[in-house]
């Protein structure tokens, strides 16, 4: 049972995300379109969002992306306009544990539930993004990039995930479990 819930507390401690450099403020499209493909917490995250999608096919196939796209744009507003979450860098580190971990298993829990979680993850990686931005005209292109970007990270996972061709399922939970290795070994070695 500790095993279990190691890589669970370890997600908890006050760890900055990985993507976030702390070197301040960002705008502009390029700036948010660089965010997601540059840090491998939201990498992971947003490509297990995919892959998790794909393996549940169905509803889910689009409903799990849109859910973590619709949040992701509260939570970057809501991190824009100075307004904070707890635990948002924890969540971070937890969402790629906790999805690498369901797409790992092959998880399918009903569809309420899932939408829960994407929407969830999705906010705390949108207010990440939004508590970097600058206000003004330049956060509406960063908004854009990074909600471009974070799309194409699901479309990638998906197709993964979805791909009926034999070995694809075997990847795509592959790589689940090996977020869920790599973020743990962040957390630990980090």
């Amino acid at each position: 049972m500790m095993r279990r819930l190691l890589p669970l507390a370890l997600a908890l401690l006050p760890l900055p995300a990985l993507a976030h450099t702390g070197l301040g403020h960002v705008a502009g499209f390029t700036a948010g379109f660089a965010h997601p493909l540059g840090g491998a917490d939201h990498l992971m995250a947003m490509v297990a969002i995919g892959l998790w999608a794909g393996l549940m096919g169905g509803r889910a196939a689009w409903a799990l992306p849109l859910a973590f796209l619709g949040a992701m744009t509260v939570g970057g507003a809501l991190g824009m306009a100075g307004i904070g979450l707890p635990m948002v860098e924890a969540g971070i580190a937890g969402s790629v544990i906790v999805l690498g971990a369901l797409v790992a298993l092959a998880v399918r829990p009903p569809l309420a539930v899932a939408l829960g979680l994407s929407a969830l993850f999705g906010l705390v990686h949108g207010h990440a993004h939004g508590a970097e931005m600058l206000p003004g005209a330049a956060a509406a292109g960063y908004a854009a990039g990074f909600l471009l970007a974070t799309a194409g990270l699901h479309a990638l996972g998906l197709a993964i995930g979805s791909a009926r061709m034999p070995g694809f399922r075997t990847v795509a939970r592959v790589a689940g479990a090996g977020g869920v290795a790599l973020m743990t070994a962040f957390l630990v070695l980090g």
